[in-house]
């Protein structure tokens, strides 16, 4: 298969010139493309932020889950503190008693 003269970064900025207004058959004369390559070009970044977006999306349900049991376990050290405090006091009261 033939290597692209096209660079990632140099793709986008054509993307970028039709997002700026310019035709595509302008855009195709100036970089010498056909307007099938610009097309497949635009497909592919499309589908590229779908997955970006996809994964975005995952990663925050990953964090928004990871937050809940952080709070949750937080809660129960807090918990279990108080009672090996509260355990502590009462064993040194038995030792004064004694």
């Amino acid at each position: 298969m033939r290597r692209s003269k096209f660079s990632e970064s140099q793709r986008l900025a054509i993307l970028a010139e039709q997002d700026g207004g310019k035709s595509v058959e302008e855009i195709c004369r100036k970089h010498q493309i056909s307007p099938a390559t610009l097309y497949k070009w635009k497909q592919a970044l499309a589908i590229q932020q779908d997955e970006t977006k996809s994964r975005l999306h995952d990663l925050e349900q990953e964090n928004k889950r990871l937050k809940k049991m952080f709070a949750e376990l937080s809660i129960d050290h807090e918990i279990l503190q108080e009672g090996y405090d509260l355990l502590k006091k009462w064993q040194a009261q038995d030792e004064k008693k004694s």
